[in-house]
């Protein structure tokens, strides 16, 4: 069969064609904005990537045209190729609808869903289970490293996927995991976001309980009991087994905040909690029923990845992984590609990409790397943010009230306001905890951290696309 896909280079419909692919299947694809690691990582993998959507591409009936028509969420009506498939009737499908329909047949299938930590909790679950010879499939909205692909088909019924809330195509505009039916499920978290296409917290809400809705009896349902907005979505109905995560303690000063009464939850069951070592998290205890699992060190930091790592052990225990094993697998886990991903160290100045792209992603990244570089021999460096506000949800502007405060660990800002940017980035900097400048050109912020940045100083990328190709322009300018 011929598979071409529309919207080819997002992180869900890439990894799609690498399914597709591996089924045997012919498969094409066009996209209007192309920009690595995926659209290297098609290349590699020797998918035909076309730059645009001229319906030329389509064929013609009996002449190359494709049997099915696999279209990304981000294709509207209007769009050349829609257009095309509708006016000519060619086969169409979504992209869920057909990793429903084609790959998750039969599968146990391990969702990961949340508002944050969705790639890389996946992509430690997918490590776990390979690491103990279970051999999964999996599909993740990244590239984890251990692979070096954001998608497989596996060796065994076990399929690892990136749960997304966000809707399947312009013609279904339900959330993309409802197409799932999961048997074990893992909620990370819960709040506002894609303001694009729900009007509230409620309206998400919603489609998270239909995804539990489909969770079988047998099934189970794994979630954090301090996250309100979750609560009320298990509220709501859960008729499957339940593993909760509460907060974590901390055996240091420098994570207090986080602390809890670690004998609070002892007593409660299926409770899993982890105990914080190191103030960088890149050491935890974990335990389950206040009984410890063993300690994982490993090269990841952050409170944000140790709770992902607990949601991993508790997921892959669901299948039969012993939580100890689970722990000597993450010991060897390399974080997905954009996550905290270290670039590049030039004149003693380090440079990161990271995906955050929501303050609460931002905030806690820059926790963990704060104490991070506190812990280090460049604990007097300064960490310079470079941000673009790039989701749909920030370019509405919903999160300008929260977004000056969640850089509040850094030391120096510096943001872009693009063109679709239609409210003032300034303003809503005006009372930031830290010396925030705002800039409509990429070549100026390079040129404003290059003229700044000092031996021992970290900058840190954050944005959920491409940036205009910022990363590289940026290392050039501090070499």
């Amino acid at each position: 069969m011929h598979v071409h896909i529309l919207g080819i280079c997002g992180t869900f419909m890439g990894g799609l064609a690498l399914l597709a692919r591996a089924m045997g299947h012919k498969v094409t694809g066009s996209d209007a904005n192309v920009y690595p690691p995926m659209s290297t990582q098609l290349e590699q993998q020797g998918i035909e990537l076309i730059q645009g959507f001229d319906p030329a591409q389509l064929g013609k009936e009996g002449d190359n045209q494709p049997d099915l028509v696999v279209i990304g969420n981000a294709m509207s009506r209007g769009n050349p190729c829609v257009e095309a498939v509708l006016n000519r009737g060619i086969k169409y499908t979504s992209g869920p609808q057909f990793l429903s329909e084609h790959i998750l047949q039969d599968r146990w299938v391990l969702a990961v869903a949340g508002t944050h930590g969705k790639t890389s909790t996946s992509s430690m679950l997918a490590w776990v289970l390979e690491y103990c010879g279970y051999e999964p499939g999996f599909l993740i909205g990244g590239v984890p490293q251990n692979f070096g692909v954001s998608a497989r088909l596996g060796n065994s019924v076990f399929f690892v996927v990136e749960a997304d809330e966000y809707d399947s195509a312009f013609f279904d505009k339900r959330s993309k995991f409802v197409h799932y039916h999961p048997r074990t499920l893992v909620i990370n978290n819960l709040e506002f976001d894609h303001a694009d296409i729900f009007a509230d917290l409620a309206a998400i809400q919603r489609q998270f309980n239909h995804v539990i809705r489909t969770v079988p009896g047998e099934g189970k349902v794994i979630w954090p009991s301090d996250v309100e907005a979750v609560q009320q979505v298990i509220d709501m109905g859960c008729w499957s087994e339940q593993e909760i995560y509460s907060k974590a303690t901390s055996l240091t000063t420098g994570l207090a905040e986080h602390s809890v009464n670690v004998s609070a939850n002892q007593g409660e069951p299926n409770a899993w909690q982890p105990r914080t070592i190191a103030d960088d998290g890149h050491e935890f205890e974990v335990l389950f029923k206040g009984e410890s699992q063993g300690i994982v060190n490993w090269s990841l930091i952050g409170q944000h990845n140790i709770e992902n790592a607990i949601m991993a052990i508790a997921a892959a225990r669901h299948v039969g992984v012993a939580p100890s094993h689970a722990i000597e697998a993450l010991a060897q886990f390399s974080p997905p590609k954009r996550r905290l991903e270290l670039l590049a160290t030039v004149n003693g100045v380090s440079v990161y990409d990271d995906f955050a792209h929501h303050p609460t992603a931002i905030a806690t990244t820059l926790q963990g790397l704060r104490a991070k570089v506190a812990s280090s021999d460049n604990a007097n460096g300064n960490i310079i943010v470079v941000l673009e506000p790039r989701s749909n949800t920030m370019k509405s502007g919903v999160h300008k009230d929260t977004l000056a405060n969640s850089m509040v660990l850094a030391d120096v800002g510096y943001l872009y306001q693009a063109d679709n940017i239609d409210w003032d980035i300034k303003a809503s900097m005006a009372n930031a905890p830290i010396p925030v400048t705002v800039f409509n050109n990429i070549e100026d912020i390079i040129n404003a951290v290059a003229a700044t940045a000092n031996q021992g100083d970290t900058v840190v990328i954050m944005s959920n696309g491409g940036f205009n190709g910022i990363h590289q322009k940026m290392i050039k300018a501090l070499a």
